[in-house]
C-alpha cells in the first residue's frame, strides 16, 4: 500500500465491481467508475478484468489479467486470449524462481567454504 496519501481512499477514484462468471473458465470482473456519491462517472471508463487458477503440481495458482472491450460480451471473447497470455507469463515467472532457488543450492565440498578440504 501507497504511503502517498496516509492510507486514505481517493473519492474520485472509486469504482462499483460487477462479478460475471460462467463457472466453467473463471470470472469477469467489471468495473464500473462512480463519483464520490457513488452515481456512475461518465467521464471514466468502464475496464473488466479476467480470473482464472491454473493448476501445477504445487497446487493453485490466481491469474488475474485486464481485457479488452466495451462490453461484458467482448470481454468474455477476449478472456481466452488474455487467459492463455497470463498461463505463459505464470510459466515463464515458475521456470525462472525454479532456476533461481536451484542456483542457490549449494552441495557439501563445493564452492567457498573449506568444508571439503583435509589438513
Amino acid at each position: 500500500m501507497s504511503d502517498d496519501n496516509n492510507g486514505a481512499m481517493d473519492p474520485n477514484a472509486l469504482f462499483r465491481e460487477e462479478n460475471y462468471t460462467d463457472q466453467k473458465m473463471g470470472a469477469i470482473r467489471k468495473m464500473i467508475p462512480v463519483t464520490a456519491d457513488g452515481s456512475d462517472d461518465p467521464d471514466r471508463s468502464i475496464s473488466y478484468f479476467g480470473s482464472a487458477q491454473v493448476m501445477t503440481p504445487m497446487g493453485a495458482i490466481p491469474l488475474n489479467f485486464a481485457l479488452d472491450g466495451e462490453t461484458i460480451g467482448q470481454a468474455a471473447e477476449d478472456f481466452a486470449a488474455k487467459a492463455q497470455i497470463a498461463i505463459e507469463e505464470a510459466g515463464r515467472e515458475m521456470e525462472k524462481a525454479r532456476r533461481e532457488q536451484a542456483s542457490q543450492i549449494v552441495l557439501p565440498g563445493q564452492g567457498g567454504g573449506q568444508g571439503g578440504l583435509i589438513r
